[in-house]
């Protein structure tokens, strides 16, 4: 059946935004946060700067689709890792993390370190929090691990304290590398391991006293 006019638009949309998240990550990758301009993207992809306008209202907006976009992305990659254990599957999601951030320090430092101010237009922090595949995928492997009796708490905490962790970890090898951790990917699992075994202690009450649905 042959697409109505709308849907082509639509799809076209949705074909030059993806082209512009890519082109987005290229760009800080080769220069970081200040090398991601919107008149430097639109040049990039062949674009009057004004067109890029049209699918981001500024620079942040820009930083929020390169988060969601590697979010997908490292869900994806830690999905074709599964591991019966239920804790190996968990320290697969701090491994993949790692692995993208130390891979890319100057995306991992634009994306994930910049401070964001306000939400896209139209959407809040929580239902992008809630709509986050990776957060999904960290919260699922916790609630394996709490069915499987290894840890114990609430899995939005574990969840959280997890990242927390992680963030903190990869941050501090990427803005301190001259500083003797010894081998990055060696001192990530001793953090990793050391937090896990740290949690498996004790039960771990909710961040908050308003419950949070679990994605």
């Amino acid at each position: 059946m042959p697409l109505s006019a709308q849907t082509r638009r639509e799809k076209q949309k949705a074909e030059l935004r993806s082209e512009l998240v890519d082109a987005a990550h290229k760009l800080v990758q080769e220069e970081g946060y200040e090398g991601l301009t919107i008149r430097k993207l639109a040049k990039r992809v062949g674009y009057a700067p004004m067109s890029v306008y049209s699918y981001f209202a500024d620079k942040q907006d820009i930083l929020f689709a390169l988060a969601e976009d590697a979010f997908e992305t490292l869900a994806k990659r830690i999905e074709d890792h599964p591991a019966d254990d239920p804790i190996e599957a968990l320290q697969v999601v701090m491994t993949e993390y790692a692995a993208f951030g130390l891979g890319n320090p100057n995306e991992y430092r634009t994306v994930f370190m910049t401070e964001k101010v306000k939400p896209p237009e139209g959407r809040t922090f929580a239902e992008m929090q809630e709509g986050n595949p990776l957060m999904k995928v960290l919260i699922n492997r916790v609630e394996a691990c709490v069915a499987a009796g290894r840890l114990k708490g609430d899995p939005r905490a574990i969840a959280t304290m997890l990242w927390a962790v992680g963030h903190g970890t990869i941050s501090l090898l990427i803005t301190f590398p001259f500083y003797p951790f010894g081998d990055q990917q060696a001192f990530v699992k001793r953090m990793c391991d050391f937090t896990l075994a740290a949690l498996a202690t004790q039960d771990v009450p909710p961040l908050t006293d308003t419950p949070v649905n679990c994605c």
